[in-house]
């Protein structure tokens, strides 16, 4: 029966790779910065990608430079050398081009829900009654029903991670870059906010690079997984996430799981390369 349904599995991930062009790759990405005149080294020929509607995460020691990979990626910051496509051509003009969700809700506190969610609507020039209308067809998807009006003090942590999210996704793009978004939650609301992305994910299929210091976390939500090295980032090891989809928390007990986090455990704190 395990045999049988890792050939399931098998078949499942081929087509996949056969029907999914690749929306983002990144190929020799170098970024360093200036302090005090010395330059440090950040990134060091990173090479990844993320194929159309695929979830990839990436994991690596604190500082190692995750962040400055996916401000990289947004166009925030813009790499010493390499190149940066997207769907297939270079890209050198990305700011504006996908949804990018930061370690902080950064919600405006003096406005509503609705009024958070729609702003990045209407910097794009979107009426505002166009924009609320798109953002209240998507507050039951978001578990915001009867919330519309709340300013953010008065929603719990998990709340002001879906009102962050769903402004991210009215965006209104093909990739969405998640940095940390679930870091500041206690488990078990964390635990809520994983099952709940992955219910978002499956609805609206975006592209999804996403950032995380919880190995189990990453695991569980990821198709594939980059593992960094320490400053200056490189990419110590890539895992294919060969583990049946629709994930319900028990999965973290599966023999699958288990043997994937630690091999995962093992290339994040062992010294040398994982090859």
């Amino acid at each position: 029966m395990e045999t049988r349904g890792r050939q399931t599995r098998l078949v499942a991930l081929i087509h996949f790779e056969m029907t999914s062009h690749v929306k983002i790759r990144l190929e020799g990405i170098h970024k360093a910065f200036r302090v005090k005149g010395t330059p440090l080294p950040v990134l060091e020929g990173v090479d990844l990608y993320a194929r159309e509607g695929e979830f990839v995460a990436l994991i690596g020691p604190s500082g190692c430079g995750k962040s400055t990979l996916l401000n990289v990626i947004a166009g925030l910051d813009e790499p010493d050398s390499g190149l940066i496509e997207l769907d297939g051509r270079p890209s050198p003009r990305r700011l504006g081009r996908m949804g990018y969700m930061q370690q902080k809700d950064l919600l405006m506190p003096w406005r509503t829900v609705v009024d958070n969610a729609v702003l990045a609507l209407e910097l794009r020039g979107v009426s505002r009654s166009v924009a609320r209308r798109r953002a209240l067809e998507l507050i039951d998807v978001f578990g915001l029903r009867g919330f519309e009006g709340q300013l953010p003090f008065a929603l719990s942590g998990g709340m002001r991670q879906r009102v962050a999210f769903l402004r991210t996704l009215l965006a209104d793009s093909d990739i969405l870059l998640l940095d940390e978004p679930f870091g500041a939650l206690d488990a078990y609301t964390r635990a809520q906010m994983q099952q709940w992305l992955l219910e978002v994910w499956r609805a609206f299929r975006k592209t999804i690079v996403f950032i995380s210091h919880d190995v189990e976390e990453a695991l569980f939500l990821s198709d594939r997984m980059y593992v960094l090295t320490a400053r200056p980032a490189r990419v110590k090891l890539e895992v294919t996430v060969d583990v049946s989809r629709p994930r319900t928390l028990e999965v973290v007990t599966s023999e699958p799981f288990v043997k994937l986090k630690g091999r995962l455990l093992t290339a994040l704190y062992e010294g040398g390369d994982v090859r």
